[in-house]
């Protein structure tokens, strides 16, 4: 591949919907958003609506097979990944590059599981929160994807995101700048959610602070058994980014408890729980957290 001209993106929520719409508005003709029959009928009925404009996209069901992406971007939530990765089979061909823009730390591995490392160019979104209330969505336009990889494949992906007006960083050590958006993301969204918090309120209140330092120091020890390196100024790291959030922005975990959807708790908590017990490590406050989501979770239907 000389060049990335074909894209689909999987999942047009909170944060594909930014992407699709830059996308869009660079070529249209080029970009389809993967969707099944159910959505395809939501939203032709409903359509998108991002910072007050309807998203006019070009939709695709998961069996064309004409369409071969030679980028694929996936940014669903946690529960829905099984599905994409089934999904976007057809549109794949042996130099796709397939980004996800997942929280957490092991989406990558997963597809890898199914379509080999190769295709798997690691990446995460960081940035102030879009606001979602059913089918319109807002952002403010700050934010980035985080990138890295083979030097080829960023090449080729920086090259295109310049052209589209894309936001991006990609730094020496994309294992680290992921594990530093996981800490961040397992310390504010899962206590936000409980508490039902803004940033602001986060930022502000110092016992807060002090619990999520805690949980930030519990992701520490769990990321330093799985071999991650230069870990001294993480915490001070995390907490930088945490502060320079809107302070009226809501978590996307906070956003799902006040919509009841399903949260992304497996993901976070679930994720540090699992690599404690492999490495023999306490995570008492992911214990606690875990427990305290899947409780208003399972209290949805009583509300």
């Amino acid at each position: 591949m000389l060049e990335i001209n074909k894209v689909l993106i999987c999942g047009i929520g909170a944060i594909g919907s930014i992407y699709a719409n830059k996308i869009n508005k660079y070529s249209p003709n080029n970009l389809r958003i993967l969707v099944d029959k159910d959505r395809l009928e939501k939203y032709i009925k409903s359509p998108k609506i991002f910072n007050g404009k309807e998203l006019k996209l070009n939709y695709i069901l998961p069996e064309v097979e004409n369409y071969k992406a030679d980028l694929i971007i996936i940014a669903t939530k946690y529960d829905g990944l099984a599905d994409s990765i089934k999904n976007i089979k057809n549109f794949v061909k042996d130099d796709t590059i397939i980004i996800s823009l997942l929280n957490g730390i092991n989406s990558e591995e997963i597809i890898a599981r199914e379509y080999g490392k190769e295709h798997i160019l690691p990446a995460y979104f960081i940035g102030h929160s879009a606001m979602r209330k059913g089918n319109i969505i807002s952002h403010d336009g700050v934010g980035v994807i985080v990138f890295g990889g083979n030097n080829y494949d960023v090449n080729l992906v920086k090259t295109y995101f310049d052209k589209v007006g894309i936001d991006y960083k990609i730094p020496d050590d994309i294992k680290r700048s992921m594990w530093l958006k996981f800490m961040l993301n397992v310390s504010s969204n899962q206590t936000s959610a409980i508490l039902n918090m803004t940033f602001g309120q986060m930022q502000q209140n110092v016992r807060y602070r002090k619990i999520i330092k805690n949980i930030m120091q519990e992701v520490l020890l769990v990321g330093k058994a799985c071999g991650l390196s230069n870990t001294d100024n993480m915490i001070q790291e995390a907490f930088e980014s945490f502060d320079k959030m809107i302070p009226n922005g809501k978590t996307s975990m906070l956003q799902d408890v006040l919509s009841k959807r399903k949260t992304e708790v497996d993901m976070f908590a679930g994720t540090v729980i699992e690599l404690g017990k492999k490495y023999n490590i306490p995570t008492p406050y992911n214990n606690i957290l875990y427990e305290f989501i899947k409780i208003i979770e399972s209290n949805y239907d009583n509300l």
